[in-house]
């Protein structure tokens, strides 16, 4: 989840594990300290003494952070002393000491390791990156070459993040009182997933979790109470997933105490899912039956535990969604409501007007911090300003090192030995200034660069907290798709052969992530110079526009597909448009010598310039192709 790096950088979940087994994992730390208290029995003690004893061990771990991260880090070498790739950079037994590690070990990237991870995928089940087995591939956002980035992962991570949800109630009860008196209505959805050659399941991590016993067999917590039975969950059929949760909801609406989903994105779309749907809502709560669209028998089966007639119920939602207005609808249909859960940070933060507008302005609260590679820190001030928020990296939860980032320069495709002498410890991070983050995993990445620039804003004891500022080199982003600028510069060069048999040209484009609707959709601005006297017919056009869908990695056509991504727009701009956008960017203090046209656009007066010169607008006129697993798999499946 990159989430953020989607941006489950992301970012990531929010159906939280049963906070008892917190206690439990502390066996699974992979170090020994004085200072962490052991496993306690839990069977009679409050949720506040188990909420006591978890904001303790954050205070713990913060204090003790740098001898942690050493600690960590042994482990993770002593473990893994002889598999292939720490033997192939000459790190064969030296496990102890960490400059050794810093000296020859490379920084990588997905691209590196990826020949090593293909043979764990294809069946190798040799040492090659862990000496314990990979269980699965956890699937991350696209790379250049248009296919998932697939991250191992090893059995025990599971119990690793799990520590980390335990975390995320205690945190929030010190700001939101008797969250244990209600309950969550938090929308939570799984992907199709896919099998490498090698057996292997390849799957978002909020897949992996929610289909695990770690989340299917959870025992009853007050803290951890929602509204959507685990049948509605795990139903792959995304509109009868949707229907079921929100009907869960709708019928316990006086119970909910929070809202959220993964991104915001997700969450307005659920809300507009509402907004189109309702009548069936109100049918469905009038009369005490399922609508015939919900097919699934075991998510028919759980609705119905729930569902009694309920005209007084089906009457407040059909006079407040009836309205004119949808403005407050959250804080009308849901009244007690106390905040929203979900990512507002990083690409999400366009969606919070839309947030604010729905929910009467509710606080919108961001939890954790996490990615498909590891789950890396909490929010310990949940209520603060979505532009605000900070999160604290856990010490336990990996080794983490950080590369400068030049203000002028940005961030490099590759690291030289200059450059690798500049990364610094996590204690050792200078507030104010912007890192990208290195990570070494027990699951067998090491020194690998997550792609996510952070910002020091403060310190809680010795971990330091970050602002997440954005993903290197992604320019467009909706839902938890990420495309780079290389990738849309490949897309659009695909979709402009479209133009040579008109004697038609790209003279220049831009971009722009567009939220204005539900789903969101992408928008690329094109200056055309048409040289020849045949027009160019509308299909030609609609075609360029699902050459590049199809040209885009499987993320952003998965998303396509269903449904959480609208269909991509090509705006014909005048000719000259692109000489005014130099105009105005010069006017601003740009240096005409240095000047160079932005492949993304967000700033509203660039925007209105564009718009203001739109000749003609197609879209895609179809959803492009995506299969659940990469290329070669399922051409492999057709042999």
């Amino acid at each position: 989840m990159n989430t953020h790096s989607n941006h489950i950088s992301a970012s990531l979940t929010y159906f939280l594990f049963h906070f008892s087994l917190f206690f439990d994992h502390f066996q699974f730390l992979p170090f020994t300290m004085p200072t962490i208290p052991e496993a306690p029995n839990m069977q009679d003690e409050t949720s506040y003494e188990k909420n006591m004893k978890a904001l303790q061990f954050i205070e713990q771990v913060t204090t003790n952070a740098d001898e942690i991260q050493k600690k960590v880090l042994s482990e993770i070498l002593t473990r893994n002393a002889h598999v292939e790739y720490l033997k192939r950079h000459g790190l064969d037994g030296l496990t102890a000491d960490r400059d050794t590690f810093k000296n020859v070990m490379p920084i990588v990237t997905y691209e590196d390791l990826q020949p090593d991870i293909n043979r764990i995928a294809n069946g190798d089940t040799s040492p090659i990156l862990c000496s314990n087995p990979i269980s699965e591939f956890l699937t991350s956002s696209g790379t250049s070459a248009g296919e998932r980035k697939l991250m191992p992962t090893i059995e025990e991570e599971l119990e690793r993040r799990s520590l980390l949800y335990g975390l995320l109630m205690p945190v929030m009860d010190q700001y939101v009182p008797d969250l244990n008196k209600g309950k969550g209505m938090y929308l939570c959805f799984i992907k199709s997933e896919a099998k490498t050659p090698g057996g292997l399941a390849a799957r978002p991590v909020l897949t992996s979790y929610y289909k695990s016993s770690y989340f299917k067999e959870k025992p009853f917590d007050p803290y951890n109470n929602y509204t959507s039975p685990i049948e509605t969950i795990l139903c792959l059929d995304s509109y009868q997933s949707m229907y079921s949760q929100l009907l869960c909801g709708l019928i316990q609406n006086n119970q909910v105490l929070r809202v959220g989903a993964v991104f915001a994105s997700g969450f307005i779309r659920a809300i507009r899912f509402l907004q189109k749907h309702w009548t069936l809502f109100c049918k469905d709560i009038r009369t005490g039956t399922i609508d015939v669209q919900i097919t699934d028998q075991s998510v028919r089966n759980a609705v119905s535990k729930l569902l009694v007639p309920n005209p007084k119920l089906a009457d407040l939602i059909e006079t407040e969604c009836s309205k004119d207005s949808w403005q407050g609808i959250i804080s009308r249909l849901w009244p007690n409501t106390k905040y929203i859960d979900v990512i507002v940070t990083g690409s999400m933060s366009q969606y919070i007007p839309t947030l604010d507008y729905y929910s009467n302005d509710l606080p919108l609260v961001c939890t954790m911090y996490a990615s498909s590679e590891c789950f890396f820190g909490l929010n310990l001030n949940p209520l603060a300003k979505p532009s605000e928020v900070s999160y604290t990296i856990l010490p336990t939860m990996g080794y983490f090192e950080f590369l400068p980032v030049q203000k002028n320069s940005g961030l490099p495709d590759s690291v030289n030995e200059k450059e690798k002498q500049e990364l610094v410890e996590l204690v050792d991070v200078k507030l104010g200034q912007e890192y990208e983050l290195v990570v070494t995993t027990y699951a067998g990445l090491y020194r690998y660069r997550v792609g996510d620039v952070l910002r020091v804003a403060g310190f809680k004891n010795n971990a330091p907290q970050f602002n997440f500022i954005c993903r290197r080199n992604v320019v467009l982003c909706i839902d938890a798709d990420k495309t780079d600028e290389v990738e849309l510069q490949n897309a659009v060069k695909n979709a402009i052969n479209h133009l040579i048999p008109f004697d038609a040209f790209l003279m220049d484009y831009t971009s722009y992530a567009s939220t204005s609707n539900i789903p969101g959709h992408y928008v690329l601005y094109w200056e055309l110079r048409h040289g020849g006297t045949k027009s160019i017919p509308p299909t030609v056009f609609e075609n360029c526009c699902l050459t590049i869908e199809e040209s885009l990695n499987s993320v952003y056509r998965q998303g396509r597909v269903s449904e959480s991504i609208g269909a991509l727009e090509i705006k014909i701009v005048e000719t000259g448009t692109f000489d005014k956008l130099m105009d105005y960017a010069i006017s601003r203090g740009a240096s005409i010598n240095q000047y160079k046209t932005p492949r993304c656009v967000k700033f509203e007066p660039i925007l209105e310039l564009l718009n203001s010169r739109v000749r003609s607008v197609y879209f895609s006129p179809k959803c492009p192709k995506w299969f659940p697993g990469q290329k070669e798999w399922y051409d492999d499946d057709q042999n």
